[in-house]
C-alpha cells in the first residue's frame, strides 16, 4: 500500500535542494514511523537538518545551487526594500501545504517501482493555486516550494485570482513505455487528488510533462468523479477543452515581453538583435521561433547534451528536423559545438536561459556579455549574480514577469473550460499581449517611483497585492 505524508511546515529557514538519480527514484521509502516520531524529525533545527527532508525520502548527493534558497533570499531582499513587518515575512516565506506522496506502479516486466512525488502549495489567499506538475530526477520538494513561492508572485503580478503551486515526480520519464509513463501518471493523479480541483489547485505541464500527461490527469480525476472536469488541468490537448495559443504562450511571452524592453529601454527593435537561448524544450524552442520571426538572429541554442553557435545566425527549420532526428541540437552540422557555460557568455544582445533554475550564479555572472537576460525560465539567476550583473551594466528581465505568458493564458484556458466558451487563437494572442504589456507598464513605473531594478519592482507589485488581499480577508478564526 502506498503511504502518503501530508506535511504542514510553518517555516523554512534556508533549503539545500538535492539531485536524485533515477534508480533513486526507484527505491521503496523507509518503514513507517509513529506520528510522534515523525513531528520529532521534522522539528529539529535546520543546522540539523538543511534540506527540510522527511523521513523516508531516499538521500540523494547535494545540488550546486538550492532554488528554495535563491527563492528565499529574493524576498528577503524585498522584504528589506519595503520594510515589511516580521508576521508578514514569516507568513510570505512559508509554503500553506505540502504533500509527499509514495506509490507503487507495475512496470511493464511485472516488478514493481517505487516513485516519489510532491505538491505543494504556497499560498492561497487569492483564489485557487495553480502550478505545473514536473517529471524530472532532480525534483524535490525544496525546489517545489521556491517554485510554488515565484509562481505566487507571478500570478499576483499578472493580477490573476490564482496562488502558486507546484508538483513533481522524482524520475526521467525516457525511461519509461508510453504505458508505464500513463500509468505513473494516472497513480500520481489518484495520489495527489485530495489537494487538487478545479476551484481548490489546478495543474500544468512542467519540464518533462506535456499536453498528452494532462489528459491523462483530467480523465483520472473525471472517472473519479464521474463526469468530466476539463477545468481540473490547463495545458490539455485542445480536443478536450484546451484553449488555441496555450503551446506557443510561454515562449511567445518572452519575445512580446523582449521586444517592449529592447525598445523601452534601448530604443530598438528585435530586428537582427543577437540572441542565445540556453535550452530548446518548449520555452525556449518557441522562443527561438517567435523572436526569429520578428527578425532576431539565433545566433546560439543548447539543450541538456551541449550546444551550437553560428554567429550568422542558426537555420531554425534544419535544426528542429536535426533534433526531431537526433533527440538533440548537438551534431547539427551548420554551427560550431559549445558547452552550456560557453554558451552563457557570449557576447550578444540578447540571453535567454530557458532550462532550469540557478544558471546564473556569483561564480559565472561576471563573465556574462549579454546586454539584457530575458529569464525563461523559473529562477534561472541567483541574488548574488544579480547584483554583480546589475554592477555590470546587465539588463535582467525577472522570469515573473518575462516568462509569465504561460500562466496567462493557462487562467484563459481555465476560465474557456469552466464556461464551455472557447476563443480563437487570435483573441488568445491579443488578450495574452494586453496582460503582459499593461502590467509591464506597472513595473517600469514602478522601478522610476520607488527607484529599482525590474525584479525588486515587480516584487513590490505582486506583494502589495497579496498584502491588500490579506488584510480584506483577514485571519481566520
Amino acid at each position: 500500500m502506498a503511504k502518503r505524508q501530508n506535511v504542514l511546515t510553518e517555516e523554512r529557514l534556508d533549503g539545500a535542494a538535492d539531485v536524485r538519480n533515477v534508480a533513486e527514484s526507484a527505491a521503496p521509502p523507509a518503514p513507517t514511523r509513529s506520528h510522534a516520531a515523525l513531528s520529532q524529525k521534522i522539528s529539529i533545527s535546520e543546522e540539523e537538518n538543511p534540506s527540510g527532508e522527511i523521513p523516508g525520502d531516499p538521500q540523494p548527493p547535494q545540488r550546486r545551487v538550492s532554488a528554495y534558497a535563491v527563492a528565499l533570499g529574493q524576498l528577503e531582499r524585498v522584504s528589506e526594500f519595503m520594510n515589511l513587518s516580521d508576521d508578514i515575512r514569516c507568513y510570505l516565506r512559508s509554503c500553506q501545504r505540502e504533500l509527499i506522496v509514495h506509490f507503487p506502479v507495475k512496470m511493464d516486466d511485472g516488478a514493481i517501482r517505487m516513485f516519489t512525488g510532491f505538491r505543494v502549495h504556497h499560498n492561497m489567499t487569492k483564489g485557487p493555486t495553480k502550478g505545473g506538475i514536473r517529471y524530472h530526477p532532480d525534483v524535490t520538494l525544496d525546489e517545489c516550494r521556491a517554485l510554488a513561492m515565484w509562481m505566487t508572485w507571478k500570478c499576483a503580478l499578472m493580477n490573476l485570482p490564482y496562488g502558486g503551486a507546484k508538483g513533481g515526480v522524482i524520475v526521467d520519464p525516457t525511461t519509461l513505455s508510453k504505458r508505464e509513463l500513463e500509468k505513473m501518471t494516472r497513480r500520481y493523479a489518484t495520489e495527489i487528488s485530495p489537494f487538487i480541483g478545479p476551484e481548490r489547485d489546478i495543474p500544468a505541464p512542467d519540464v518533462g510533462t506535456n499536453a498528452q500527461i494532462m489528459a491523462w490527469i483530467m480523465d483520472t480525476y473525471s472517472m473519479h468523479t464521474g463526469y468530466s472536469i476539463p477545468a481540473i488541468v490547463t495545458g490539455k490537448p485542445v480536443a478536450i477543452g484546451g484553449t488555441l495559443g496555450r503551446e506557443s504562450a510561454t515562449g511567445l511571452g518572452v519575445t512580446y515581453i523582449t521586444r517592449a524592453i529592447l525598445k523601452q529601454r534601448f530604443g530598438r527593435s528585435l530586428d537582427d538583435a543577437t540572441v542565445a537561448i540556453q535550452g530548446f524544450g518548449n520555452v525556449g524552442g518557441w522562443t527561438a521561433r517567435t523572436m526569429h520571426e520578428r527578425g532576431a538572429r539565433i545566433v546560439a541554442i543548447s539543450d541538456k547534451f551541449g550546444g551550437i553557435y553560428n554567429a550568422r545566425g542558426l537555420d531554425l527549420r534544419q535544426l528542429q528536423r536535426h533534433v526531431k532526428e537526433t533527440g538533440t541540437v548537438v551534431g547539427y552540422n551548420g554551427a560550431d559545438a559549445i558547452t552550456n557555460n560557453e554558451l552563457l557568455e557570449l557576447e550578444v544582445d540578447v540571453l535567454v536561459p530557458a532550462a532550469m533554475e540557478g544558471q546564473i550564479t556569483a561564480q559565472n555572472a561576471d563573465r556574462i556579455r549579454a546586454s539584457v537576460i530575458a529569464e525563461g525560465a523559473n529562477g534561472p539567476t541567483t541574488p548574488e549574480a544579480d547584483e554583480i550583473l546589475a554592477d555590470n551594466g546587465v539588463l535582467v528581465i525577472p522570469d515573473v514577469i518575462c516568462n509569465a505568458g504561460g500562466v496567462v493564458v493557462s487562467y484563459f484556458e481555465w476560465v474557456q473550460s469552466l464556461q464551455s466558451f472557447f476563443w480563437d487563437e487570435g483573441a488568445v494572442r491579443r488578450q495574452m499581449e494586453q496582460t503582459l504589456l499593461e502590467n509591464l507598464d506597472v513595473v517600469i513605473g514602478t522601478t522610476t517611483r520607488r527607484k529599482c531594478d525590474l525584479r525588486t519592482a515587480a516584487y513590490v507589485i505582486a506583494i502589495e497585492r497579496i498584502e491588500e488581499a490579506m488584510r480584506l480577508r483577514g485571519f481566520y478564526p
